[in-house]
C-alpha cells in the first residue's frame, strides 16, 4: 500500500475514526485503525464491535492495499506533523509515515484480523435529511437511560413513516418525544431502538445540510453518505407503548418563562435532598412558588409570575430532571400541564396561533411528604 494525502485530509478522517475506538479492549486490533487505500480514495475503519464508523479521505493511491495501525497514536502524530503532503506507504505488517523532514513508522495487525463491518445495501434504505437527524437526536437523546436493568430504554426509539419521522427517550421518570415531517417517498415503516452512541455518532460525522441514506441489515443499522458511514448494532427488543403513559386529560395549564424557572428550580437544586433532589411547585392564580427543605440542610422559597388561572395545586418534582427538560425547550415561554400532585406533568414549548412544533417532555412526580 503507498499513498499520498495532504495532512489536513488524513488527520480529519483519522480524528473521525478514533472516536469509535474502545479506550479498553482484551482485542488489540480493535485499537487499529483499518486503513483501505483504492483507485477512489482511502477508506479509514473504527469499531468497538457495537458501533463502526467509516469515512473517505481524497489521496493519490499508488498502490492499493490495506492493512491496520495504531488509530490514537496515528491521531497524535498527524496532529502535529508539518501542513505538507504525507506519504503512506506500508512494508509487511508496519505503516511509515513520511512528512516532510518527519518520519515514523508503526507496527501493525493484517487486514484480516480486522472485524468485519455490516454489509449494507443503502439504495434499498430510507432517504433522510441529516438536519432533522440532528433536532430529533438532541432534543431527545438525553432522556435514555443508564440503567442496565431495562437495556430496551437504554435506547433511543426511531420511528419512521412515510412522510414523517419521530424519536422517543425514556428512563421511566422523564420522557422526550419529538416529530417532524419528512418528504413523502413511498418508503414503508419502520421502528429501530438505536444506542445513544450511534447516534453521537451521526450527529458529529453528518452534517446539517447533508442528505444520506439509512438501511437495516439483520441487527446492524446503517447511515451512508458518499465519505461517511455509521453501522451501528441495534437494541432487541419491544419498546414500551410510550403513548400509554402520556396523560390525555391534563386540564390544569401554566405559561411559564423558560429562563426564568430555569434559574428558579437551579437555585432551589442547591438546597434540595442528594438523594430525591426534590422540590415543591405550588401553582396559583398568576404565580408559582418553589419552596425545598431539606432537614439537615435548610430550606429555600422562590416564586416567579406565570399564566395560570386553574385551582391550586401542590406537586414535587426531581429538580435534575426539570431542568433537563428544560435546557431542551426550543421557545421562550414553556407550557406546563398537569391534572393531580401524583399525575405526570407534560412541558412543551409554548407557540403562537398556527404554529406547530411536534415536541414534548413528560415529567413524573415525586411523591411530596409533609
Amino acid at each position: 500500500m503507498n499513498f499520498t494525502i495532504t495532512r489536513q485530509n488524513l488527520h480529519n478522517g483519522l480524528a473521525a475514526v478514533s472516536a469509535s475506538i474502545p479506550s479498553k479492549t482484551t482485542l488489540p486490533v480493535l485499537s487499529n485503525i483499518l486503513f483501505e487505500a483504492r483507485e477512489d480514495g482511502v477508506w479509514m475503519s473504527g469499531t468497538d464491535l457495537d458501533v463502526s464508523v467509516r469515512v473517505k479521505a481524497p489521496a493519490d493511491v499508488k498502490t492499493p492495499g490495506s492493512l491496520t495501525a495504531p488509530g490514537k497514536k496515528l491521531q497524535e502524530i498527524t496532529r502535529e506533523l508539518p501542513d505538507q503532503p504525507v506519504e503512506v506507504s506500508t512494508r509487511g505488517d508496519q505503516i511509515e509515515l513520511k512528512c516532510g523532514h518527519s518520519n515514523f513508522k508503526f507496527n501493525g495487525l493484517p487486514a484480516e484480523e480486522f472485524p468485519s463491518l455490516p454489509q449494507i445495501q443503502f439504495e434499498e434504505g430510507w432517504g433522510v435529511s441529516a438536519k432533522n437527524l440532528h433536532q430529533l437526536i438532541h432534543h431527545t437523546s438525553f432522556a435514555v437511560s443508564t440503567e442496565e436493568s431495562r437495556p430496551i430504554l437504554n435506547g433511543v426509539l426511531w420511528e419512521l413513516r412515510d412522510g414523517s419521522m419521530r424519536m422517543v427517550a425514556t428512563n421511566g421518570h422523564r420522557l422526550a418525544r419529538m416529530g417532524v415531517s419528512t418528504p413523502a417517498s413511498g418508503a414503508a415503516s419502520a421502528d429501530f431502538i438505536v444506542p445513544p452512541a450511534a447516534l453521537q455518532h451521526v450527529q458529529r460525522l453528518f452534517k446539517g445540510d447533508d442528505e444520506l441514506m439509512v438501511a437495516r441489515s439483520g441487527n446492524h443499522l446503517g447511515f451512508g453518505s458518499e465519505s461517511v458511514e455509521v453501522f451501528s448494532r441495534l437494541i432487541e427488543g419491544t419498546y414500551p407503548n410510550y403513548d400509554q403513559v402520556i396523560p390525555r386529560d391534563n386540564d390544569k395549564v401554566a405559561t411559564v418563562p423558560k429562563k426564568a424557572l430555569e434559574s428558579a428550580v437551579r437555585r432551589m437544586a442547591v438546597v434540595a435532598s442528594d438523594q430525591t433532589h426534590r422540590i415543591r411547585l405550588k401553582f396559583e392564580a398568576d404565580r408559582v412558588h418553589l419552596n425545598v427543605l431539606t432537614p439537615d440542610l435548610g430550606e429555600g422559597h422562590d416564586e416567579l409570575e406565570v399564566g395560570y388561572a386553574g385551582e391550586e395545586l401542590e406537586i414535587g418534582f426531581n429538580a435534575n430532571y426539570l431542568l433537563e427538560v428544560l435546557r431542551y425547550m426550543t421557545t421562550d415561554d414553556v407550557r406546563v400541564t398537569f391534572k393531580a400532585p401524583e399525575r405526570a406533568a407534560t412541558i412543551e414549548p409554548e407557540v403562537g396561533s398556527g404554529e406547530a412544533i411536534d415536541y414534548l417532555c413528560l415529567v413524573m412526580p415525586l411523591r411530596l411528604l409533609d
